[in-house]
């Protein structure tokens, strides 16, 4: 397939960034290596000058041309796969790849699904909420185990998927479309909803279980329609639950 094709299924996110000169630097970053979407997650838009003087006059466009969300959920909405990028590591931060272990899992994929990697602020990272969306995890190995600036760890994403993609697809076997952000979180929102019912869950341990749901699907990876079958189930559940709540003590 086409590398430049499979290059424009791919996404840079940056999520709340503080610093105007990371995202152009960011953008500068994409482009070069082939890359042509960039997304913000933020309230409000930078400041225009100082983007474009560190994108320099080559991918100024990329700045022109910011997707910019206020949420994360809207942000991720189309996308089938989504990367965390994290430094750190903790009970719910396993780190599963790095940078150059991931372009293996991503490439046969990106043929038929939109792939985001995610970048953190400047000065916290990812938090625990961001990363409930992400279906895996990358982190770059570094001598100290220290962390790299936003627009190196960008750079180095960039550069590794750039060279798998036009290096090292050889016989590929393409992977199904999975389903998107969008189907997931709302069959996440009705199996939450379903597990409150049936009083598996509790307002002290849904967090925890809900984090080893969304973990478990996300090793396994669900199509759009099978996405759909777990979501109509739980409708029905929910559905029954209610008719058997409204139901006539006196009916049989």
């Amino acid at each position: 397939m086409d590398p430049k094709e499979l290059l424009s299924h791919l996404a840079i996110v940056l999520i709340r960034p503080k610093i105007p000169e990371n995202i152009g630097a960011a953008a500068r970053i994409a482009w070069n290596m082939g890359i042509s979407r960039l997304i913000i997650v933020r309230d409000d838009l930078p400041e225009r000058e100082a983007m474009a003087k560190m994108a320099t006059h080559k991918a100024a466009h990329l700045v022109d041309n910011l997707e910019i969300y206020q949420n994360l959920a809207e942000a991720l909405a189309d996308f089938s796969i989504v990367v965390g990028t994290t430094a750190r590591r903790g009970r719910q931060r396993s780190v599963e790849k790095t940078p150059r272990e991931l372009v293996d899992v991503l490439l046969p994929s990106l043929a038929t699904n939109q792939v985001a990697i995610l970048f953190g602020p400047e000065d916290t990272g990812l938090t625990n909420d961001d990363l409930k969306y992400c279906q895996m995890a990358s982190a770059i190995p570094t001598a100290d185990f220290s962390s790299l600036n936003l627009a190196q760890a960008v750079a180095i994403h960039c550069y590794e998927m750039y060279y798998g993609i036009v290096h090292t697809q050889k016989d590929m076997i393409f992977a199904p479309q999975l389903a998107t952000t969008h189907e997931l979180e709302s069959m996440y929102a009705y199996l939450e909803e379903s597990l409150y019912s049936i009083d598996f869950l509790s307002e002290v341990s849904h967090i925890y279980w809900m984090t080893n749901i969304r973990r478990f699907f996300s090793r396994i990876t669900l199509t759009s329609k099978e996405a759909n079958i777990v979501r109509t189930v739980c409708k029905k559940l929910l559905l029954h639950k209610k008719n058997q709540k409204h139901k006539d003590p006196g009916d049989p």
